[in-house]
């Protein structure tokens, strides 16, 4: 059966456990960014973890956000990281070539400066800042993981939400969050208070996956992206756009990088084939780091076979990860 033959079937197939209390339509959500109406989007369960209960999707007819209906609540979101995500992320950023690029287009728009990471993680961003004319703060939600963040850069990070950190209005040159407004329960209010902690001319630099990439439509709720249910809202460019025109920050460009995920997000569809016919295999969360011939053959087959499917994937639409930059407007409404 072609690929895209079963991505169909699939959809029509999600479990359906949570059908008897889906809203009806003239129920649904607004959209939190521009009020309009919702329709359905898809269903996805937890794939990362293998979990099988599903998450519903609702798409905003208007500007395109998508987000999740019925998401956990601040009490349960917790089981939905744990220890094994945890290491997934931090392995992704200790990943040599990974910060280069944003360094470098960080100093295209400002050389130095009061900057602030949202999200910094253990801070392998901010380090790179180190020693350099920038002062350097972050935000992050683990005290555990803010203290790595102290001790790799010597940064001031506060810990909580970032809706409760203490910093003063005009007092940032730029705000950096990569990867971060997805999970958050409120982006809209997290972007007034960037608005709100950035200097005039301050920029806002930022990236999201892109819900309207050419990965997302051909792996549909296999795509690696969704993240379920840990990436609460779904970005496009345009969705991304109209977020921050609603708090006043201009745009000075958005792009997409490719970005395919397709190891992962085919692992997804292999596992769901083989549950259906009775094969229970180990979730991505539970992987084992392969052996070295395995990671051989990955290597040459990403040379060779992934820009092939670059290339392929550019006709489908844009790239998967969207590098977004916004600037306050300094007094006067100029730039």
């Amino acid at each position: 059966m072609p690929l895209s033959e079963y991505f169909e079937m699939s959809m029509l197939q999600q479990p359906t456990q949570r059908e008897a209390s889906k809203p009806e339509a003239a129920n649904l959500q607004r959209c939190p960014i521009c009020g309009g109406e919702s329709v359905d989007f898809l269903q996805a369960p937890d794939r990362f973890h293998g979990r099988t209960r599903v998450y519903r999707l609702v798409r905003c007819h208007s500007c395109s956000l998508v987000w999740q209906d019925d998401p956990p609540n601040h009490d349960e979101m917790g089981q939905h990281y744990g220890a094994d995500y945890d290491r997934a992320i931090a392995a992704a950023g200790e990943e040599p070539d990974r910060w280069q690029g944003r360094w470098e287009v960080l100093s295209q728009h400002k050389s130095g400066g009061t900057i602030l990471d949202l999200g910094c993680s253990t801070g392998e961003f901010l380090a790179g800042l180190k020693d350099s004319s920038w002062a350097l703060y972050g935000i992050e939600m683990s005290d555990e993981v803010a203290k790595k963040a102290e001790a790799r850069c010597g940064a001031n990070v506060f810990v909580g939400d970032i809706l409760d950190a203490p910093f003063r209005p005009g007092s940032f040159d730029a705000i950096t969050c990569f990867h971060v407004l997805e999970h958050l329960y409120q982006p809209r209010e997290v972007l007034v208070k960037v608005s709100e902690w950035l200097k005039p001319g301050g920029i806002f630099y930022m990236m999201v996956p892109n819900i309207d990439s050419a990965g997302a439509r051909t792996f549909k709720s296999y795509w690696y992206g969704l993240e379920m249910p840990r990436h609460l809202f779904h970005f496009s460019p345009n969705s991304l756009r109209k977020l921050a025109q609603s708090v006043g920050l201009d745009e000075v460009s958005i792009t997409t990088d490719r970005e395919m995920f397709i190891e992962s997000s085919l692992r997804y569809l292999l596992e769901d084939i083989s549950r259906r016919v009775g094969i229970e295999r180990r979730p991505l969360a539970k992987a084992v780091r392969p052996s070295l011939p395995f990671r051989v053959v990955r290597k040459a087959f990403r040379l060779t076979v992934f820009p092939a499917v670059s290339r392929l994937a550019s006709r489908a639409g844009d790239g998967e990860s969207i590098h977004a930059i916004f600037r306050k407007g300094k007094a006067g409404g100029k730039d």
